[in-house]
């Protein structure tokens, strides 16, 4: 019975003592789970177009992103900056199915770029669903900051209707009391338009007529003797990249220059584009939010560090990449790089505010878009080389969120 008895009781201290150290193992291992989420990678999550006709885009948008990090040794509040970058395509069930891996497969803390904004729109179910911080860093239709706004989408780069609104009143003034209108046949061309043509007319000013080529278009003749023919005092134009490059020099060939004030975007005579142009786009007045001749000390900074690492200037998506790269290593920061929480991220985000190469920039609360500058810039000769010239500043411009 006594051995009975002790058999029973050094069976229950073993149980006893396999339930203690099932516990202890339970512990320890929630507590290896949790180290690489304090102390791990941030992973950010990159979808630009890297190949196709928006590649050289989705490139300088990356290198200046990478540029910014490599600044602040890739690092932030002790924790190491991973960038996983997808190729977009710049369509938008690419880059659905390329942010489904980022996010899901991953992992991605916040996810940054894109170039298109159908690809934006096509990806902002998927990122408001699962509450991934999502900062635009390029694409500018209006309805990702009004219509399809989002709780973890914010914007940091430009509307289309701060592009094209801005420069209305000052054509009015100094150009001329009638235009006519030419832009790329898709949405950011027509937005962009119909912001120019809300400003100016209701500064006084007459459209006389619009014409809309498609795309990608070789020979704009027809367009350019409907253009011709109308009685205008300028022409105001929204074309980008090899578009651009064709517009400008058609226009130059068929006599237009010396008739009608060409005025636009500043996409119409960038720096990616100038070159290729010569002096055709000598004289033509455009509106954007950054020039590479901005003459402030951020500015030639930015230039300076840029040329430094890829022996280039950059573009204006450069530009955006550098600034959006910024914003994200800032936001991280103010929360201790704790990425864990998107509604935090997202936060901080919003109260991120600075002199970027492009003047002053601050997030608005209400639509989560970027409230910046605006310049009227003006190509010139300059040793035999077109060059822009900023003519004037329209300060802390805010796209209205309707």
């Amino acid at each position: 019975m006594k051995r009975k008895f002790y058999l029973i009781v050094l069976a229950m201290l073993l149980l006893v003592l396999s339930a203690c150290g099932n516990s202890a193992i339970q512990s320890t291992t929630k507590k290896v789970e949790k180290a690489p989420k304090e102390g791990g990678v941030i992973k950010i999550g990159v979808l630009l177009p890297l190949s196709g006709v928006y590649a050289s885009l989705g490139k300088n948008l990356q290198m200046g992103m990478e540029l910014y990090f490599e600044g602040i040794g890739w690092k932030v509040a002790g924790r190491d900056i991973q960038l996983i970058v997808e190729d977009s395509e710049a369509d938008p069930q690419v880059g659905l199915r390329k942010a489904r891996k980022l996010i899901d497969q991953d992992q991605v803390d916040l996810l940054t770029g894109t170039v298109s904004t159908a690809v934006a729109y096509a990806i902002r179910d998927e990122v408001d669903k699962k509450k991934i911080p999502f900062l635009v860093s390029h694409a500018g239709g209006n309805d990702l900051t009004r219509s399809k706004r989002s709780d973890y989408i914010w914007r940091s780069s430009f509307s289309s209707w701060q592009i094209g609104y801005s420069l209305g009143q000052w054509a009015y003034d100094h150009v001329g009391k009638t235009v006519y209108i030419a832009a790329a046949d898709y949405a950011f061309g027509r937005e962009v338009s119909a912001a120019f043509k809300e400003a100016y007319t209701a500064a006084g000013g007459k459209v006389v007529g619009e014409v809309y080529p498609p795309l990608g278009n070789n020979d704009y003749s027809s367009y350019l003797t409907t253009i011709k023919n109308a009685k205008a005092d300028a022409v105001y134009a929204f074309f980008a990249g090899s578009d651009a490059v064709k517009f400008v020099q058609q226009y130059e060939q068929f006599g237009l220059k010396k008739e009608k004030k060409l005025i636009g975007s500043g996409w119409l005579v960038s720096e990616d584009v100038r070159k290729q142009q010569g002096n055709a786009g000598v004289g033509t007045i455009a509106s954007i939010f950054w020039d590479y001749h901005l003459d402030t000390k951020e500015n030639k900074a930015f230039i300076e560090a840029f040329a430094k690492k890829y022996n280039a200037r950059p573009t204006i998506e450069a530009m955006e990449g550098y600034d959006a790269a910024r914003i994200i290593a800032e936001a991280l920061e103010a929360v201790g790089g704790d990425a864990s929480d998107p509604d935090k991220v997202v936060k901080a985000i919003s109260n991120v505010q600075f002199v970027s190469p492009r003047g002053p920039i601050q997030f608005d609360k209400e639509t989560h878009h970027i409230i910046q500058n605006m310049y009227i810039i003006e190509t010139e000769e300059v040793n035999g080389q077109a060059e822009n010239k900023v003519i004037e500043v329209i300060e802390k411009v805010k796209d209205p969120g309707q």
